[in-house]
């Protein structure tokens, strides 16, 4: 790979990260208060954000594996890097998929869906009709019976722009 293709590979990772980091800033701490729609906004953002860093170090398509590989090797980044699992953006890109899923075959029609919520239920851990939730105390986001730590991966985007820094200007 060009120095050139790689600086600009390495510009965008930085620039996904910031939008990453700046969504994150508009998500609450707190149950108090809050825009329902923009914290999905924020969450939508954060993820958009941290699929396409995933796709520039491990591009899906295996024709452009060997620029993944270098990449991560430049920036010293493993592949057991938490950013390699795509499972929770994939539930939030081909959401229309899981819902059509979800109502072929079920006798109810109980759905549940971007639920914010801190407090786990009165009625203990069962399973649920619930799809999305955050919870903002935690920052776990959920999918179904899927929690992934949205923190986790913002740390982890900040980790990789750290990577970034002395291959780009400030």
């Amino acid at each position: 790979m060009k120095a050139l293709a790689e600086m600009v590979f390495i510009s965008e990772i930085v620039l996904q990260s910031k939008i990453a980091k700046l969504s994150a800033k508009r998500l609450p701490t707190t149950y108090d208060n809050f825009d329902r729609i923009e914290v999905w906004c924020s969450i939508q953002s954060i993820l958009v954000a941290a699929a396409n860093v995933s796709k520039i170090l491990w591009p899906p398509n295996k024709k452009y594996a060997a620029r993944g590989k270098k990449l991560r090797e430049l920036l010293n980044i493993s592949n057991d890097n938490i950013l390699h699992n795509r499972d929770l953006r994939n539930h939030f890109e081909h959401y229309d998929e899981r819902i059509e899923d979800w109502f072929k075959g079920k006798s109810s029609a109980v759905y549940s869906d971007l639920e914010i919520n801190p407090f786990k239920s009165i009625w203990g851990n069962i399973p649920t009709n619930k799809h999305r939730s955050y919870n903002p105390l935690t920052k776990t986001l959920s999918f179904r019976n899927e929690s992934f730590n949205l923190a986790a991966v913002l740390n982890e985007l900040e980790d990789i722009r750290m990577k970034c820094r002395p291959f780009v200007l400030p």
